[in-house]
């Protein structure tokens, strides 16, 4: 195959995100196994930052053995994007035409098109994550013959846009993190000639994690529940703190709640003694402290996979994950590694179930290390990659 290019609307070594680390992970293992590839993003610095911003200078750049090449934004009406997507936020009715807009006024690189038009024939593959930016939507126009996507779609309103179902139609191929990531995509979009697997992502199963380090080290005696990830709304985060502190006040006892990521969430200040807000931690403290929590909450109702889950299991650790996404309760099913709550009394049950059946939890956790071991090893993930863009390809030249 010629190189693959791998095209996002950021990247960088130490930008969060789901999606961001899948991408991470997926291009340093394949350069690892001497895969001819390229990462083409813009000169944003990341999700949080001005999408007006060129952050980073323009160009061809090696990044810890990765080559990146990186294109200029264009300046957006960032008000005019902020009323629609509020309509899409909370579920109001969005028009065609605000449909042109939304994707207009996000992050875009008209450069960056050209070029993928232009130099297309360098590429085997074009593989676009996640699905709802305007480098994947545009991107995927410029040349959908090598398009393939990781969409890391979610049960949300963008995902049920009319420009997305018409261009996602014409792609060459679909790479899924979950069954029902997959399951979702063909009950939106019309998908009978587009190529699709169900792959997920690699997980690093090298470090499972010490939790005395992590308990010496913060300075933690009491037992916790652990939350790892972005500190947003979007998450549900403000669902787990509600129904912890409802939980404290209701069972008293000693139990805390360890808060580990970025984001503009303050916990407020009567329950900084019970809820520990850590901010950035690194890898090894994220898996030590997975390795000594009661277990790990996953909140989100929309996720097309959980990177924390899978380490909170390759620690030997349960977890506890909402009953509304479809995506986390079929992992937590099929790894038989944790448990799912709908509302409050679900999760004060969960809670108390973890605390009293200490031996049901770390059979849990350890169920979940076997799942991880058999499925997302990134070994195992990069080759079926390699054979799905392979036969997209070859499907490809035997149609034209």
């Amino acid at each position: 195959m010629k190189k693959i290019g791998f095209i996002s609307p950021w990247y960088g070594e130490n930008i969060t995100g789901g999606a961001e680390a899948a991408l991470r992970g997926l291009v340093h293992h394949m350069t690892d196994q001497n895969v001819e590839l390229e990462i083409l993003t813009t000169c944003v610095k990341d999700f949080t930052s001005d999408w007006n911003q060129n952050f980073h200078k323009k160009g061809l750049t090696e990044e810890y053995g990765i080559p990146v090449r990186r294109f200029p934004v264009r300046k957006r009406n960032t008000a005019l994007f902020n009323e629609i997507n509020y309509k899409f936020v909370y579920h109001q009715r969005v028009t065609e035409q605000e449909e042109e807009i939304f994707l207009r006024e996000m992050v875009n690189s008209p450069e960056l098109y050209a070029y993928i038009k232009e130099h297309q024939d360098e590429y085997s593959a074009l593989v676009y994550t996640p699905y709802m930016f305007g480098t994947t939507y545009y991107g995927a126009l410029a040349c959908p013959e090598k398009t393939v996507l990781i969409p890391c779609l979610h049960d949300e309103g963008y995902a049920y846009m009319k420009h997305f179902a018409e261009a996602f139609s014409k792609v060459r191929g679909m790479l899924y993190l979950s069954e029902p990531e997959r399951e979702l995509a063909n009950r939106l979009y019309d998908l009978s000639r587009v190529k699709q697997m169900t792959i997920g992502t690699g997980v690093d199963v090298s470090y499972s994690g010490n939790g005395e380090a992590f308990r010496k080290k913060y300075q933690i005696k009491e037992p916790f529940i652990v939350y790892a990830g972005r500190k947003d709304e979007g998450k549900n985060i403000l669902t787990l703190l509600r129904y912890f502190e409802e939980y404290k006040k209701r069972r008293g006892g000693d139990l805390k709640l360890v808060l580990l990521g970025g984001g503009n969430l303050e916990v407020p200040k009567e329950s900084r003694k019970e809820i520990l807000d850590l901010g950035f931690v690194s890898k090894e403290d994220k898996f030590d402290a997975c390795a000594a929590c009661e277990f790990l909450c996953q909140p989100s109702k929309n996720e097309s996979f959980s990177i924390v889950i899978m380490e909170s299991w390759i620690a030997g650790r349960p977890v506890l994950v909402h009953n509304d996404c479809a995506v986390t309760k079929n992992f937590a099913i099929q790894a038989r590694g944790g448990l799912y709550f709908k509302d409050y009394y679900e999760f004060e049950g969960c809670v108390d179930y973890f605390s009293e059946h200490k031996d049901v939890a770390a059979e849990m956790g350890q169920n979940g290390r076997a799942y991880v071991l058999d499925h997302f090893e990134w070994g195992v993930i990069v080759q079926k990659t390699l054979a799905f863009l392979e036969e997209c390809m070859q499907e490809k030249e035997q149609a034209s």
